[in-house]
Parts: C-alpha cells; structure tokens; sequence
C-alpha cells in the first residue's frame, strides 16, 4: 500500500514540479486576478484560451464540478480549475470549500495526476479568513487522502508566503 505524502511548500504554485496544479477560479474562468492570473502569466495564453473554450462547451463552473486545461509551459502538465465559496459570515463556507477540495484531487486523479499541488482556495479575492481556510483545506485533503489511499503519491499545499505556508502547517498539526 502506498501512502501519499502530504507537505507544505512555501513558494510559487506555477513552478511547482507536480503533475497538476490546481486553480481557485471563478465560475466563468475569466483569470484576471489572484492566483489565477499568475497562472496564465506562467502558463501562457494557451491557459486563457482553454478555459474560454471550456466555459464555451459547458457553461459556467459550478460548485462540484472542476475545468481541467493543459498548463501552458508550467512545470505541471494540467491546471484543474475549481470555484471555492466567496466567504459569507452565515455561510455553508467550510462545506463548500472541502467540496471544492475533493473536486480537485477527484479531477487530478481522473486526468492521471500522481502529484498535486493546491493553494489557499478562497482565501484571497473570495474574502475566506486564512486560517480557516487553510484549515478546512488541510483536512478536505487529509480526508481525502485517507478515502483513496493509493490515488496519489504527492499533495503539496503551496503558501505563496510565510504567511500562508504557516498556516497551512499549524492546520496540518
């Protein structure tokens, strides 16, 4: 049985050395800011071009489903794009955000992915408080890891900076 490894790195997602690279996107994967526009100001406007071409033969995604594109010239060979919640006070928030979580590593695998690299889903333009979104994410994950127990070697959780790595590992603890 192998068992996935799951790290937390501190640094870029879109030079991340891992087979998929996941995308907290919005519905109509218009990558104009946050995580996404670094992923198409790495990847290319191919990543552009293939989300317009997705949103176009499937209409907008929505919450349980995932886009996958190819990932331009990044390192990683796709970008699963997946919608986390926007953060509402009284809001199915933490639910939400580990469907998006499962959504990703569910479409990762689906494509062949055996490594994954995810960022803070919602924590950024969306408004989600860090570490509770770095919480929900770390355990959505460990979740997830734990019902597919072969599915992948890798899961990186990617802090942009210190900030985000920290509390990606005060919640893996």
């Amino acid at each position: 049985m192998t068992t996935t490894v799951i790290r937390v790195v501190q640094g870029d997602l879109t030079t991340q050395d891992t087979d998929v690279i996941v995308n907290a996107a919005n519905e109509q994967l218009a990558h104009g800011g946050g995580v996404a526009a670094a992923i198409v100001r790495a990847g290319g406007d191919i990543v552009q071009d293939e989300s317009d071409r997705w949103v176009l033969e499937h209409g907008p995604v929505g919450a349980g489903s995932a886009a996958v594109t190819s990932a331009g010239s990044m390192p990683a060979h796709h970008v699963v794009h997946v919608v986390g919640p926007r953060y509402e006070p009284d809001g199915d928030n933490a639910r939400l955000l580990a469907q998006a979580v499962a959504t990703a590593l569910d479409a990762a695998t689906a494509h062949g992915a055996r490594t994954v690299a995810l960022p803070a889903i919602s924590a950024g333009v969306f408004g989600y408080p860090l570490v509770e979104a770095t919480a929900v994410i770390a355990s959505a994950t460990m979740r997830w890891v734990k019902s597919h127990p072969e599915a992948l070697d890798e899961v990186r959780l990617v802090g942009h900076d210190g900030d985000v790595a920290g509390a990606f590992l005060a919640a893996l603890d």
